[in-house]
């Protein structure tokens, strides 16, 4: 995330009965919408998928994250009109065609992030005046915003963020970036205090990476003390927020003290030139940051671009398991 690191569902997620409905939309096709996905943690049972046709697909069974890339869609025929719609009685999410160019684009080795249905974006201060409904209609499906970092810095945009990107109907997590010269402690405590604890709100993210750039911590423990320092923090967030923490971290970092680690959490692997089983080949992730360099409407200048690792309906059970 290099320093720039993460929408309430627009309600409260609602856990389905047995009896609950999903109904098809009878949605204009539309070369910017992949789909509508419900708010509600709908169990496959319940989805009802629209296509061409008019036949639903035959439901699959219940994955839990992270996902695998080998089920998903082909580059040719990801974003293939009409689009699919799911409902849930009450409000939805609708999923936008990302539209995101890059200021420096790269030929990925291996898969592509373009074939993903579920594109996302993090951003802090950096991106200024953040225009979120623009932004989610060039397909920003989810957002990380930075919150805090150490245990005495906030985000100068975060409250602003926060609340923008509900507003737009973008579900939406908060970040630490964590500092290895304070406690594991001091800086949850830190992080409780400025990010509020809603309902439906993304699971918080630690951010781990070394900073060399840092002025006043280029600290650089050992593996035994980052793990240690990484469970009290996370831990500490768990029992309050009632979710786990999403682990976001960078090759080096990964390489160094990451690997086995951790198999209970959700990992944001950032990869700029490379899938990412081509560079964590052991690790199963959820969040893939493919860029640095992105652009696009809504906001001036680069931005983080990401994927989920799913279809826009494995999204839909993501937020349901994962929220908070």
């Amino acid at each position: 995330m290099r320093l720039l690191l993460p929408a309430i569902l627009a309600m409260t997620v609602a856990g389905c009965s047995g009896s609950s409905k999903l109904d098809a939309l009878n949605l204009t096709p539309s070369s910017e919408i992949v789909g509508s996905i419900s708010n509600g943690s709908a169990s496959d049972s319940e989805v009802v998928t629209a296509l061409a046709g008019g036949t639903p697909d035959a439901p699959s069974p219940a994955r839990s994250v992270p996902f695998s890339t080998d089920s998903m869609p082909s580059e040719e025929h990801a974003f293939a009109p009409p689009a699919r719609a799911l409902r849930e009685k009450g409000s939805r999410q609708t999923i936008y065609r990302a539209r995101f160019s890059d200021a420096k684009p790269v030929t990925f080795k291996g898969a592509s992030p373009k074939p993903f249905e579920v594109h996302g974006v993090d951003v802090s201060k950096y991106q200024g005046e953040i225009d979120w409904p623009d932004l989610r209609r060039h397909g920003a499906s989810f957002a990380f915003i930075k919150a805090t970092e150490g245990d005495d810095h906030k985000d100068d945009a975060f409250m602003r963020n926060w609340r923008a990107a509900a507003e737009a109907g973008i579900p939406r997590g908060a970040y630490h970036f964590y500092y290895w010269c304070s406690t594991a402690k001091d800086q949850a405590e830190w992080f409780i205090r400025n990010v509020p604890k809603e309902a439906g709100a993304l699971p918080p993210v630690i951010d781990v990476e070394w900073n060399a750039h840092s002025r006043n911590c280029r600290t650089r423990p050992g593996r035994t003390k980052v793990l240690s320092e990484m469970r009290i923090f996370m831990d500490i967030l768990e029992r309050h927020y009632g979710v786990r923490p999403i682990i976001y971290t960078a090759p080096d970092f990964y390489q160094d003290n990451l690997r086995g680690q951790f198999s209970e959490h959700s990992f944001w692997l950032r990869s700029v030139v490379a899938h990412p089983k081509q560079v964590y080949p052991d690790r199963d992730w959820a969040f893939w940051q493919y860029s640095g360099t992105g652009t696009s409407g809504g906001v001036e200048g680069k931005i983080d671009l990401n994927v989920f690792n799913g279809t826009a309906e494995s999204w839909q059970r993501w937020v349901g398991k994962r929220a908070i």
